[in-house]
Order: structure tokens, then sequence, then C-alpha cells
């Protein structure tokens, strides 16, 4: 009953007009970048991040909070019209959204995600507003080294997963940490990495890497692959506003519980994210369809696009659980929102809901009320976000170096920060050339520090006895869990490539099918030559085929 009173506070409070207004700009905002393709909720968060110091942290974090949603809810125009996710998290969406879409039912593919995601995001941020409050006080018990052991495995997991290689992924995981041990030792004050610069005497600031490795990065890789040209967009056709069919709605209701099952839960834990919670929606969604809808996998099943969705915005409401009760971040945009927290001197964890309810309450009424925002704007709008997709590139990323370069100015008001911002961008941009996630990288130079003192405290109380790190039964039964979350995740990745070659050898075989039955149409128009001369003509034809295999 408390904590029902405290979320109508926060009601009270979000629904302010400014609140509300902020609330607006940032879903407004998550939703274009989450339309534009390469433009994430990580990176968007990150420009705004030095902007926003103006505002109080309340209305600060409504913002942020909004672009996380709306990137989510965005991602899925640029699938389904596209065939180019904008995030990760919307790759599975890609592969029946877009056949729906080449079918002509782009409006009910955009429909079911949009409503899809409002379920979800609905149903998850109620299970956040029971959940939460109930894990910040277990939290309180954790000592010293059961919290360390959380960071070990927010460490491990997210380079393991965050990827194609778990070796690239601890590799860049192992740069970020190095970036967050730059700078001076609190306990004997000694310089740590700085050759000898006064500038970074007080470290790196993580504002400047995330911006560095994200916008500028990000805007270097995009342009080394540029092309000239139009993206050809596939229209959505006239009555889309009758948005889906009855027989749509049917097929839709039961993977959007199943997506918000699947997603929720896999978003709490550091397994992957959404990325996880995305494949392993839409390989139950293929198992449990029967026909004749099992046949419309790979074609354009509503449920391939209903599911995946609607995990997607569950596992992003999951998220939020270990950011708020734990301050442990499990993708780079809650290690982001981390930074912004820090920022107003606000550190998330145990502590929070009781040091500042106002805030946090604030911050999940306005997650409801978000989400009812992004689906009045994404079906009556979807026309104005496509018409985004048609910016052209060359001047949307000079538009993000601009912003870069004021971000990291407006940091700390130094021309040093733009010297430092653009070596991360240099190495953002070699980074994902040769294949290295840069999220580990955030993650650690963020979680870095406080891992360190986590460890320095174990160490002082178990008198230097590294045997103290498990001496708790929590302990031992969080790096038993991490091994089975890297066990299982890796297990499902590797069930996600088999089901993605699947697709493209079913894709390949209906190609040959559709060519050889226009060669036997062709075949049989042909005029019918001499009997010795057709079958010679015959046979060199199928040696010809046999070779092109």
């Amino acid at each position: 009953m408390d904590n029902l009173s405290l979320l109508l506070d926060g009601f009270a409070a979000a629904l302010q007009p400014m609140y509300l207004l902020y609330a607006l700009l940032g879903v407004l905002v998550g939703t274009a970048v989450g339309v534009l393709p390469g433009i994430g909720p990580a990176m968007t968060v990150a420009l705004l991040l030095p902007l926003t110091y103006s505002l109080e942290p309340t209305a600060a974090l409504i913002v942020f909070a909004g672009i996380y949603y709306g990137g989510m809810y965005g991602g899925s125009t640029t699938s389904i019209l596209l065939n180019t996710p904008g995030e990760s998290a919307s790759i599975v969406t890609a592969l029946e959204g877009n056949k729906m879409a080449r079918a002509g039912r782009a409006a009910a593919a955009l429909a079911t995600a949009a409503i899809g995601s409002f379920v979800a995001g609905t149903i998850a941020t109620a299970l956040l507003t029971l959940l939460a409050p109930v894990l910040a006080r277990f939290a309180v018990s954790l000592g010293p080294a059961d919290y360390f052991a959380l960071m070990v495995v927010a460490f491990l997991t997210v380079g393991a997963l965050m990827g194609t290689s778990v070796p690239r992924g601890l590799v860049s995981l192992s740069i970020g940490l190095f970036i967050g041990l730059v700078g001076t030792d609190v306990i004997t004050g000694q310089a740590r990495f700085t050759l000898g610069v006064p500038e970074l005497g007080d470290g790196i600031d993580v504002v400047i890497v995330a911006v560095g490795l994200f916008a500028l990065g990000e805007a270097l890789y995009v342009a080394s692959r540029l092309r000239n040209g139009e993206i050809p967009i596939i229209p959505i056709t006239r009555g889309w506003r009758t948005w889906l069919r009855r027989s749509d709605w049917k097929r839709s209701w039961k993977p959007w519980l199943r997506g918000t099952a699947i997603g929720f839960p896999i978003g709490t834990i550091p397994a992957g994210g959404a990325d996880v919670a995305t494949f392993l929606s839409y390989a139950t969604e293929r198992s449990l369809a029967k026909e004749p809808y099992k046949s419309q996998f790979g074609k354009g099943a509503i449920e391939g696009v209903a599911g995946p969705e609607a995990a997607n915005n569950a596992a992003a409401a999951g998220v939020l659980v270990p950011l708020l009760t734990l301050g442990i971040p499990t993708t780079a945009t809650a290690a982001i929102i981390l930074t912004a927290f820090k920022t107003y001197n606000i550190q998330p964890g145990p502590q929070l809901f009781s040091s500042n309810p106002g805030l946090v309450w604030a911050l999940i009424a306005s997650l409801y009320i978000g989400n009812v925002l992004l689906l009045v704007l994404n079906l009556p709008l979807v026309g104005m976000w496509v018409k985004l997709l048609q910016i052209p590139r060359p001047y949307l990323y000079a538009g993000i170096l601009v912003f870069a370069g004021l971000g990291a100015y407006a940091a700390n008001f130094t021309v040093f920060d733009i010297g430092v911002i653009a070596v991360f961008g240099v190495l953002g941009f070699f980074m994902r050339r040769l294949g290295f996630p840069v999220s580990p990288m955030v993650v650690g130079a963020i979680l870095g520090p406080m891992a360190e003192d986590e460890l320095r405290t174990s160490m002082q109380i178990g008198l230097g006895n590294p045997a103290y790190l498990v001496h708790t039964p929590f302990a031992v039964t969080v790096y038993v869990v991490m091994i089975a979350i890297i066990v299982l995740a890796l297990w499902l990745r590797r069930r996600r490539a088999r089901y993605e070659r699947t697709v493209e050898a079913g894709d390949a075989t209906s190609t040959t099918a559709t060519i050889r039955t226009v060669d036997l149409e062709i075949e049989s128009h042909e005029p019918h030559p001499e009997p010795d001369r057709g079958r010679l003509s015959t046979s060199t034809i199928r040696t010809q085929r046999k070779r092109r295999r």
C-alpha cells in the first residue's frame, strides 16, 4: 500500500505540465533516433547529457527514460520498411516484418509492433513498480564482497555477450577498465596512467568516452561506408488506419504476452539484454505456431513481429531494475543513464528509494505516461517518421559531429576534452572496422572504479584474504548463476546463428526454385527441335546449371 501511495505521488509530479513536456520531448527524440538507422538511444543520451546540466535531475532523467523507451519503439519502423535495423534488438523484427511489408502489409506489421510494445512496456513497468522496492530492501543487506560479485557478473556477461565474438568483447571490456583507472588514486594520492598530462589527473570523463565512441566513432564508420543514392523505402498502402484485421489481433495477443514474459526477466539480468530476449521470443513463436501459420515463418508471419517487439520493450523495462536498485547497468544506454545519475551526485542503489523517493517514483510514473504517448505518436504519425529516413546521411552525421563537439566542450568547458573525444572517436572507428563492440568499453569505464572500491573494501575487511570474496552464500550463488547465464546465452546465440543460416538457406532455396520454374517455362515455350539435337541441348543446359550451383 505504501508503494501504491508513493506511485500516486509520482503520478502527481509527472503529470505536471512541465514534466509532461519533458516526457513528450524524450519520446519524440527517442522515436526519431530509433527510426534513423545507426543512431541508437545510447548515442543520443550521450550527446544530450552535457546539454541537460541546466535541468533539474527529475526532468533530465524523464527525458532520458523517454529516449530509451522511444528508441525501442522506433527501431521497428526501420526494420520493417528498410530491412535495416536501427538497433541490434530490432534485427529479429526485420526477419518477418520486412517480408510483411513487401507483401503489402507494412501497416499491419507497424501496428502490431506499436501495440505490442505498448502492452509489453506497460506490463513490464508494472512489474518494475512491484519488484524494484522489494529488491532494494534486500540489497541493503549486501556487503562489499556481494557487490563485487555482482559487478564481476556484469563485467563478464556484458563483455562476453555484447558483440559477435567473446574474446573481442572481453578485450573491449579490458580497455574500458583501463580507462577507468586513469587519474589520481584516492587512497595513495598517486597519479595512474596520466602520462604526465595534468588534465588527466582527475580521470577521463565518462561522458567524453561515451560521446567519442558512440557519436564520433559511428559517424566516421558510416562515412567510410557511405554510398550515394536514395534508400529504397517500402511505401505504406492506403487503408493503414484500419491497423489490424480481426485475425491479426487473434494471432498477436498471445505473442505479446509471451514476449513480455520472456523479455522482462532476461532484461533484469546481465545476459545480453533485449538481443537475447528477442531471439528467444522469435524461436518460441516459431516452435509454437501451428499450420497454416507455421509455414508463413520466413515469409511474413505476424507472430514473428509481435513477440520479439514485445520482448524488446519488456527487456528495456527490466534493465531498469538492476540499474535503480543495485546501480549496475546491463546495457550501454543504462550505463549512460547511470552517468547521468552521478552527474547530479545521485547514486543508484539500495538507498535510492529511501533517499530520493520523489525522483524515483516520478521517473517510474513517467514510464507509464511515456508508453501512452508513444502509442499515440507511433500509430497516427508513422508517415512523419518514415520521412525522417529520407534525410541525406551527410547532413545527418554532420549535425551529429557538431553536437558531439559541443557536448565535449560543455562537459568541462576545456578545449582539451575536444582532443580527447577525437582520440576516442578514432578508437571507436577502428573498433567497429575490426569487429570489436564498444558497449563493453563504456560499461568497464563506468563500473571499473566502483568495482575497485568494493574490492579494496572487501580486502580490508578480510585482512587481505581472497577467500573473503566468496565467504557469503549470496556471492557463491552469484558466481554460479553467472556461469549458467554465460553458458545459456552462448547456447542461445548459437541457436540464433543456426536460425539465421536456416532463413538464408530458405531464401536461397526459394530463389533457386524460382529460377528452375522460369527455365522450365522458357523451355516449354521454345519450339521443339529435332530429337537428337533436343537431347543434346537439354543435357548441356543441365550441365551448365550444375556448374552455376
